[in-house]
């Protein structure tokens, strides 16, 4: 799996060590508040999720990075690419995604981190289109996006729990003219 430098981040490969800060992060409810239906994650279910993001990168040659801030050496969350199954309307797709640990927020890092995920998708996975997912509340990631200059496509809903969300995305061409 690859390692991207930013100024302030490393985004990496996933360590054992990561379950444990991350089960901190998926069982705070002001995290979890605007992902899926708003509930926070069990031990069980972290613990799957963690493996699946380990996986993907065998399967696919993308996924979440763990994101470290380099000055502490601390995980602060990830930020990556999926395949947004949830949303069957947007398929074919890939999604760029972040979490962070509320200790991380406010301070540019989720923007740091997924402009290096996106820069990877269009540079190295050879993607051409990527959207990002959000719950219509969810002005903070809003602001990302449009931050790494992604437009909005559309509103809809998750059909597994009735959340409204917005769909952004961008080309690889959008990206490189930006």
């Amino acid at each position: 799996m690859p390692e991207l430098a930013t100024e302030r981040l490393v985004l990496r490969g996933w360590r054992e060590e990561d379950l444990e800060p991350l089960m901190v992060i998926y069982a705070d409810p002001e995290v979890m508040r605007f992902i899926g239906d708003g509930s926070v994650r069990t031990r069980e279910q972290t613990a799957a999720g963690f493996a699946l993001m380990r996986r993907e990168w065998e399967e696919r040659g993308y996924g979440m990075f763990a994101v470290e801030v380099r000055e502490i050496g601390e995980l602060a969350g990830w930020a990556g690419l999926t395949i947004p199954h949830f949303l069957p309307e947007v398929l074919p797709a890939v999604e760029i995604g972040w979490r962070l640990g509320r200790p991380f927020w406010g301070r540019g890092i989720a923007t740091e981190a997924a402009r290096a995920a996106l820069r990877f998708g269009f540079e190295e996975a050879g993607l051409d289109r990527i959207v990002s997912i959000c719950h219509v509340d969810q002005h903070a990631s809003a602001r990302v996006m449009t931050k790494l200059g992604m437009r909005q496509e559309r509103e809809t809903v998750v059909p597994a729990h009735g959340q409204p969300v917005r769909v952004l995305a961008i080309t690889r061409d959008e990206f490189e003219a930006a």
